[in-house]
Formats: C-alpha cells, structure tokens, sequence
C-alpha cells in the first residue's frame, strides 16, 4: 500500500498537513509516503485520476493504483488510523 497526500502549501491547512506528514513520518515508514502539492501539473493530474474535489486529500493506494480508502476536507483522520492501512 501507498499513502499519497495531496495539499496546497500556502493555504490555511498547509501548516496543519506538514505536522500531519512529519508526524507520520515520526511514528512510521515514510517510504510509503508521497506528498503532491495539487499546484503542480503532477498534482493537478493526481487529483483529476482521482477525482479530488476538497484539499486536502489523504489516499491509501493499492500497489495497483486502485484506491483503498479517501479522506477529503479539514477533518484528518488519525495517524494511527491511516498507519493501520498502509501496514496490511
């Protein structure tokens, strides 16, 4: 499984989203991990493939691209909560 988080760094949620990464990072393997600033062309076509309409985006990805589970919008699951997907 891979975690993919989709945000816009100068927005009213980027400072919550980076505590967010870095304490993900912290408690977890990071390898998982792939922030994409929805600014960019890769994040515009990441967010499009996914049909993201709210930032930001938390996806648990299989290895095939098919998504697992989403969170959209201010309210973040737990760190624990998103963990548990990416360890199965």
């Amino acid at each position: 499984m891979r975690l993919v988080i989709l945000y816009r760094p100068e927005s009213e949620h980027g400072r919550v989203i980076e505590d967010f990464i870095r304490e993900y990072q912290f408690r977890n393997n990071s390898k998982q991990l792939e922030v994409v600033n929805v600014d960019t062309r890769d994040g515009i076509a990441t967010a499009t493939l996914y049909d993201i309409m709210q930032y930001p985006a938390i996806l648990v990805l299989q290895n095939d691209g098919q998504v697992h589970k989403m969170w959209q919008g201010n309210e973040l699951p737990l760190i624990d909560e998103v963990a548990s997907y990416t360890r199965a």
